[in-house]
Formats: C-alpha cells, structure tokens, sequence
C-alpha cells in the first residue's frame, strides 16, 4: 500500500476535526510524565477538548486551504493540537492552566475565532472566563439586589415594624385644617346698602 494512501485516512481524520472547530491550539508535549499526560488529557476532554498528537506533515496537510492555515510556522517538533467545536477559549484555557504546573509543556501557537495568536496571544486568551462562568457572574449579580430585598423585608416582619408603622400611624388624631374651620364658621351678612335714585332728566323748554 502507497504510503499516500496510508496518510490519507489520518489527514481526513484532523480535517473533520478543523471542520466544526471554533479554535485549535498546538503545543510541545515533550517531556510530561505519563501521570501528567494522563492528568491533561482528563483535563481537555472534561472541557469537550479532542487532543491528539500527529506528525506535523498531516497536520499541514489538513490545514491548507482553512482558517488553521496560518499555523504552519509553528509545526516544528513534536506537536499535539487541542480542537474544540463548542467554546472557542476552552483548548486556551485548559492548557494556559495546566502549563503553569507542567513547567514540560509548551504551547506554540493557536488559532481562535479565526485568527492565529503565538504563544503570548494564547496565554492572554487564557484568562477569559469560560461560558459559564460569565454567566454565573452574571446571574449572581441580579440575584444579589432581589436577595437584599427579601432580607429587608423578611427583617421587618419579624421586628414587626411594618404593622407598628400602620397602626400609628391609624391611631394618630387627625387635626381639622384651619380652612376647614372657616368654612364652617357663619358669614356675617354686609348690610345692604341702597343705591341712589337716578334724577330725572330736566325738561327742555318748548320754543
């Protein structure tokens, strides 16, 4: 069998992973012990992050023509690429996190969202907060003033300063307003007054 067509089911295989994928990261394995490959590997796939390890022939090869293309230059040595379809930072994330306590593994450079990021642009995309966690945040954050709320009033109750409020404020004599004191006071008739008798106008002597 060619050796074209023994590469050929392998360079499928990485091209249906590129297809749906929202990010691919590449690093350096070299030196992780088999309890620490085995510990990210748990890590990556918890995330719903594939991780493989493939020559850097197939990889260039599944890469042309697609977004991933830009990865070339960093398909030295040995390489395994982290694909993710479902959140774009997770590949970044896991491996950001697991390289601070793998001093072994290093990344070399990644794609996300379509564009291509080195090893500091990886890192950096490394300390945004996944998908659920900013929701969390966010949820949390309009939870806050309702549970305020509800202590407040939950507070009042038990004080019963609610109901006091009400019934002094029902107790509490009522003052008439000095306006409607004088509406009610009698209205002194003015005495009337006659009005002058007009004069009758002088007659004109006849001629």
């Amino acid at each position: 069998m060619a050796k074209v067509e023994l590469k050929q089911p392998i360079v499928e295989e990485i091209s249906g992973y590129v297809k749906d994928a929202q990010s691919v990261v590449l690093v350096d394995y070299r030196g992780l012990t088999v309890a620490q490959d085995t510990e990210l590997r748990k890590q990556l796939r918890d995330a719903g992050v594939t991780y493989k390890v493939y020559k850097n022939t197939m990889l260039n090869f599944a890469f042309k023509g697609t977004d991933f293309e830009g990865l070339a230059p960093y398909l030295e040595g040995p390489t395994a690429a982290a694909f993710c379809s479902s959140d774009a930072t997770a590949p970044a994330r896991v491996l950001g996190k697991a390289a601070k306590s793998m001093d072994a593994l290093e990344i070399k450079g990644g794609v996300v969202d379509g564009v291509v990021y080195d090893a500091k642009g990886i890192a950096a995309i490394a300390s945004i907060p996944s998908r659920e966690e900013l929701l969390s945040k966010l949820l949390g954050s309009i939870q806050s003033p309702i549970a305020n709320f509800a202590r407040c009033m939950k507070q009042l109750a038990e004080k019963g300063g609610a109901s006091e409020a009400v019934a002094e404020e029902a107790a509490a004599p009522t003052e008439e307003a000095p306006a409607a004191e004088a509406a009610e006071a009698p209205v002194e008739e003015a005495p009337a007054v006659e009005a002058p008798a007009e004069e009758a106008p002088a007659e004109t002597p006849a001629e």
